[in-house]
C-alpha cells in the first residue's frame, strides 16, 4: 500500500480541452511524476492532439501532435506539429505537411484532407503522417484516395504515398438517345435538361465525346461523336435541336441505330473507350418486341445504359397505375444493372432538371473506374491511411473505403506493393458469395513477428455488424492466405477497431494481441468498452486468455436519485486507444496502456497493465484525469527513453492540448541487521551501566541500494531511524550514549552498499513474558519516497522488540519507486 502522496512517476503526453499543468492524484504502484510534466497547447477546433507520437532525431526529443482540422476556416487541411522536449521551450511548430505533400499529374483536393489523423514512427527513422480524406478530381467526380507523407528524421517530406490513386480514364463516348415524339411536352424542358447535363461534361479529343440520336417514328443522327471538340460549340448546337414529332415511339429502333451507327468509328467512336448510352423516353415503345434482342446486343458490345422514364404524358392523361407500372418495367429492362445506379423516373419533363446531378455523378464515375459499370467502387474511395503500421519489413495502410467500404490493406513490402481485393480476406468455404457492405477492413492494422514469419492483422469493426479481425499471411504469389478470424460478440461494439501486438518478454517475437471493442455495451446500455487479450500459442494461433474491462460507469436514468454524469454518451469507451509501451516499472517485461476517454463523465482515464512472462497481469493501475480536462486517453504512445533523465515515455492524449509526464527509474533499497549476541541471557551480563551490570548488544545494519537502469545509480541520501520496544510506553532498553535514548536517527549518503554499527543495552531487569504485536511501517512524510507498508504479527514468550523504520530521500528526482525490505527483529530473552 502507498503511504506517500505519490510514489510512482511516468511520462504522459495527452491532449485536453483546457490546457495547463496536470497534477495527477496518487497513482497506485506506478512511477508517474506529477511535478515535472510539460504542456503543449493548440486550438480545440483544429482537433489538436487527435494523434500523438514520440520522436527522436539528431536534434533531440520531440512529441509529434496531429491536428487533422488545422487551417480553419478557409482550408481545413490538417497538419502535424513538432513539440520539443527538454529544451525549456514548449512552443510547437507546424510542419506544413499538406503543402509539401503532393501527387503529380492530378487535380488535387486538399481541403478537408485531415492530415495528421494518423501518425506512426518508422523503425528506420522518420515517420508517416496520413490524410485519409485527401482527394482528386476525375472529370466532375471527386475521389477520396487518401495520402501519406513519408517524412525524414529532419522533418522533410521525402515522398507522398498514395497507393489508391489511379489515372483518370477521361475518355468516354456518350450517345444520348432522345425521344422526340409528339407526347414530349414542352420540348424546351428537354433542351434545358440537355444543356445542364452537357455543361458538366469535359468535351475534347482526349476527353469525352457526345453524340445525339433522336427518334419518333423515324431515327435521326443529330450530333456525331467527333463533330465537336469543345463544349461551347456543342451547347450552341443543342440549343437549336428540333423535335422529331410523330405519333409512334420507336425506342428499340432508336437504341439499335445508336448501337450500330452512332458508335461507329466513322462517326467518331474511339476503339477501347468506354461506351455510354443515355435513353430518355416518355412512353412504351411501339416496337417493344425488338427490345430484348437490341438490349442483348448492346450488352455484348459493352455499352452501359442509363434509362430515364418521363411520366409527364401518363400523368396528363390520367393513365392507370397498371399502365405506368408497365412503362416503368420496360425502361428498367433497357437500363444496365444494378437498376439503382442506372434507372431514373421523373414526374414530367420539367422535373428532368432534378436528376442532372445524380445522372452526371454516376456517369462521371466511369472516368476513374476500369470496369464497364458504375455499380460499385473499387479503390476510388479507399481513404488509404485511415490507419497505418510500420515494421522492419514495410508499411501497412488501412484503406477502409475500398470496395464499397468493405476495405482492404495497402501493403508496401521490400520494394513491392500489394493491394489485395476485398474478396481475398473472406474464407471461400464459409463465406462464399458474401456481398456485405461497409465492413471497414483496415480500420486498424498491425503485424506480428512469429517464428514462421510475419503475420498481418486487420480489423473490420462493422463486418456483420459485430466486427471481426482477420489474420493472414502472403503466399509466394502475394495472395492472401487467411490463417485465423477472430469474431466480435455484440452488435455495434466495434470489435477490431483498435489492435495492438505486444512483445512482452523482449525476445523479438509477438506474445500477445489485444483487440479493442470500445463501444461494447454494459449492463446499463452504456458504452463501457472492453479489450480482448489473445496469446500466441505453439499452434500458430492467437488464443483468447481473458477480457479486460474498465471500472463500471454509473449512468443517469429515470430511477437515479442523484447523478453527476452530465455528458452523453455514458460509459468509458475503454479500448479507444491501446498502446504497447516500454517497460515502465523496469521489471524486465514490456507493459500496456489502454485509454478510456469517456470515463468519469468524459474526463477520461488510462489503465496501465504490467507485463509478465509472455503474458499480461490482469490487475491494472488507473490514471484518472482531473475535473477540468476532457478525453484523457484518446490517443496513447510510449516507446523511447531520455537517458539524461533516466525516464521512459508513456504519452496519452485528449483534445486541445498535450502534456508530457515522466516515468522514473525503479530503485530498490534492501536492509539487513545482525546482532551480537544473537540471544540475550539476562543472567550473563557483559557490560556495566549506572553502577550495575547489564547486557549490551551490538547490531550491524547494512543497506544495499540499487537502481533498475542501465544508466547507473545516482548517489542517494538516506535517513534511517531505529526504535527499541516501540509498542511499550516505556522501553526496556536504550541505545548507548549519554542521553539514554530509545530511538536514534542517522543521515548518510550512498551509491551501492553501506553498513553501520550501533550499540544498545538492557535498562530493565524485570522481563515479564509478553504477547508482542509487531507493527512495521515507513515514515509517511511528503519527502519520503517509500512503499510496502506491511503488518505482521508475532507471538513470543519473552521478547525484546526492535522496530526498524527507514525513510529514503534521493538527490535527483528521477528515482521515485523505492522498494524497501523492512526489518523487524525479535531478540529472544533467556532467563
Amino acid at each position: 500500500m502507498c503511504l506517500c502522496p505519490c510514489v510512482r512517476f511516468s511520462v504522459w503526453v495527452f491532449v485536453c480541452m483546457y490546457v495547463c499543468h496536470l497534477l495527477l492524484p496518487c497513482l497506485l504502484s506506478f512511477n508517474v511524476d506529477q511535478k515535472t510534466g510539460l504542456s503543449f497547447s493548440g486550438p480545440l477546433e483544429d482537433m489538436f492532439g487527435y494523434s500523438v507520437q514520440q520522436f527522436a532525431n539528431a536534434e533531440g526529443k520531440w512529441v509529434l501532435i496531429g491536428s487533422p482540422h488545422a487551417g480553419q476556416p478557409s482550408k481545413r487541411t490538417g497538419d502535424v506539429y513538432k513539440c520539443p522536449v527538454g529544451t525549456g521551450d514548449n512552443t510547437c511548430i507546424k510542419l506544413e505537411l499538406p503543402q509539401n505533400t503532393t501527387v503529380p499529374n492530378l487535380r488535387e483536393v486538399k481541403e478537408n484532407m485531415t492530415m495528421g489523423t494518423t501518425l506512426v514512427t518508422n523503425p528506420s527513422g522518420g515517420f508517416l503522417a496520413c490524410g485519409p480524406q485527401y482527394g482528386y478530381m476525375c472529370g466532375q467526380q471527386q475521389f477520396i484516395s487518401g495520402v501519406c507523407a513519408n517524412v525524414s528524421s529532419s522533418f522533410e517530406v521525402l515522398n507522398s504515398i498514395a497507393p489508391a490513386v489511379q489515372e483518370c480514364a477521361k475518355e468516354l463516348d456518350i450517345v444520348i438517345v432522345l425521344d422526340g415524339s409528339n407526347s414530349i411536352y414542352p420540348w424546351s424542358s428537354i433542351l434545358e435538361f440537355l444543356l445542364k447535363f452537357l455543361a458538366n461534361i469535359e468535351i475534347g479529343p482526349q476527353l469525352s465525346q457526345v453524340g445525339i440520336v433522336s427518334y419518333g417514328e423515324n431515327v435521326t443522327h443529330r450530333v456525331n461523336l467527333s463533330q465537336f471538340d469543345n463544349r461551347e460549340s456543342l451547347l450552341r448546337k443543342v440549343m437549336a435541336l428540333p423535335q422529331d414529332t410523330g405519333i409512334k415511339t420507336m425506342t428499340a429502333s432508336g437504341i439499335e441505330t445508336a448501337r450500330k451507327e452512332a458508335f461507329m468509328e466513322e462517326r467518331g467512336a474511339r476503339p477501347g473507350v468506354k461506351k455510354v448510352m443515355v435513353i430518355v423516353t416518355d412512353g412504351e415503345s411501339h416496337d417493344s418486341h425488338e427490345l430484348d434482342r437490341v438490349i442483348d446486343e448492346c450488352q455484348d458490345d459493352g455499352i452501359e445504359r442509363f434509362g430515364i422514364a418521363v411520366l409527364g404524358d401518363y400523368n396528363r392523361q390520367n393513365k392507370s397505375a397498371a399502365e405506368i407500372h408497365k412503362f416503368i418495367k420496360e425502361i428498367k429492362s433497357i437500363s444496365s444493372e444494378p437498376l439503382g445506379e442506372h434507372f431514373f423516373n421523373v414526374s414530367d419533363e420539367v422535373a428532368l432538371l432534378t436528376i442532372v446531378d445524380a445522372l452526371g455523378s454516376r456517369i462521371f464515375a466511369l472516368e476513374a473506374t476500369s470496369g464497364n459499370h458504375t455499380s460499385s467502387f473499387a479503390r476510388e474511395m479507399s481513404q488509404a491511411g485511415f490507419s497505418a503500421h510500420t515494421y522492419e519489413g514495410g508499411v501497412l495502410l488501412g484503406a477502409v473505403g475500398a470496395y464499397d467500404w468493405n476495405g482492404t490493406v495497402e501493403m508496401h513490402l521490400a520494394g513491392r506493393s500489394v493491394a489485395p481485393d476485398n474478396l481475398q480476406f473472406f474464407d471461400p468455404e464459409t463465406e462464399a458469395g458474401y456481398e456485405g457492405l461497409a465492413g471497414y477492413l483496415g480500420y486498424d492494422v498491425q503485424s506480428a513477428a512469429t517464428p514462421d514469419g510475419t503475420l498481418y492483422i486487420a480489423g473490420a469493426p462493422r463486418y456483420n455488424h459485430t466486427g471481426r479481425v482477420v489474420l493472414y499471411r502472403l503466399d509466394e504469389k502475394d495472395k492472401v492466405v487467411v490463417t485465423q478470424i477472430l469474431k466480435g460478440e455484440q452488435i455495434g461494439s466495434y470489435f477490431g477497431s483498435v489492435l495492438q501486438t505486444v512483445d512482452v518478454d523482449k525476445d523479438s517475437y509477438t506474445d500477445l494481441l489485444l483487440v479493442g471493442s470500445p463501444m461494447y455495451m454494459g449492463r446499463e446500455r452504456d458504452e463501457q468498452g472492453q479489450v480482448y487479450v489473445y496469446k500466441y500459442n505453439q499452434a500458430g494461433l492467437f488464443e483468447h486468455q481473458f477480457t479486460l474491462r474498465p471500472v463500471n460507469q454509473s449512468c443517469c436514468n429515470a430511477r437515479t436519485a442523484s447523478c453527476t454524469n452530465k455528458n452523453e454518451p455514458c460509459g468509458a469507451r475503454f479500448g479507444t486507444a491501446i498502446a504497447a509501451v516500454s517497460d515502465l516499472n523496469l521489471d524486465g517485461f514490456n507493459d500496456v496502456a489502454i485509454g478510456a476517454p469517456l470515463e468519469n463523465d468524459h474526463r477520461g482515464a488510462v489503465y496501465i497493465y504490467h507485463g509478465a512472462e509472455r503474458a499480461l497481469k490482469e490487475a491494472f493501475v488507473q490514471v484518472r484525469r482531473r475535473a477540468r480536462f476532457k478525453f484523457f486517453g484518446l490517443s496513447i504512445h510510449g516507446s523511447w527513453d531520455l537517458p539524461w533523465l533516466f525516464i521512459h515515455f508513456l504519452s496519452p492524449s485528449g483534445l486541445g492540448g498535450a502534456s508530457l509526464f515522466f516515468c522514473a527509474d525503479v530503485g530498490e533499497l534492501r536492509a539487513t541487521m545482525t546482532f551480537d549476541p544473537s540471544k540475550i541471557n539476562i543472567q550473563q551480563t557483559n557490560c556495566e551501566f549506572q553502577d550495575r551490570r547489564t547486557v549490551c548488544v551490538q547490531t550491524e545494519l547494512c543497506f544495499t541500494y540499487s537502481i533498475k537502469s542501465d544508466k547507473g545509480a545516482p548517489a542517494a541520501k538516506i535517513r534511517y531511524a531505529l526504535t527499541l520496544d516501540a509498542l511499550r510506553a516505556k522501553a526496556r532498553a536504550s541505545f548507548s550514549g549519554p542521553e539514554d535514548k530509545r530511538r536514534i536517527s542517522r543521515n548518510t549518503s550512498m551509491t551501492d552498499k553501506k553498513c553501520f554499527t550501533e550499540h544498545f543495552r538492557m535498562s530493565a531487569s524485570d522481563f515479564v513474558p509478553s504477547l508482542a504485536h509487531i507493527h512495521t511501517g515507513v515514515n509517511s512524510s511528503s519527502s519520503c519516497l517509500c512503499i510496502d507498508n506491511t503488518r505482521r504479527g508475532f507471538t513470543s514468550r519473552t521478547a525484546l522488540t526492535l522496530v526498524f523504520f527507514v525513510c529514503l530521500k534521493v538527490f535527483w528526482d528521477t528515482i521515485t519507486f523505492i522498494k524497501i525490505s523492512h526489518i523487524v527483529h525479535i531478540l529472544e530473552v533467556e532467563r
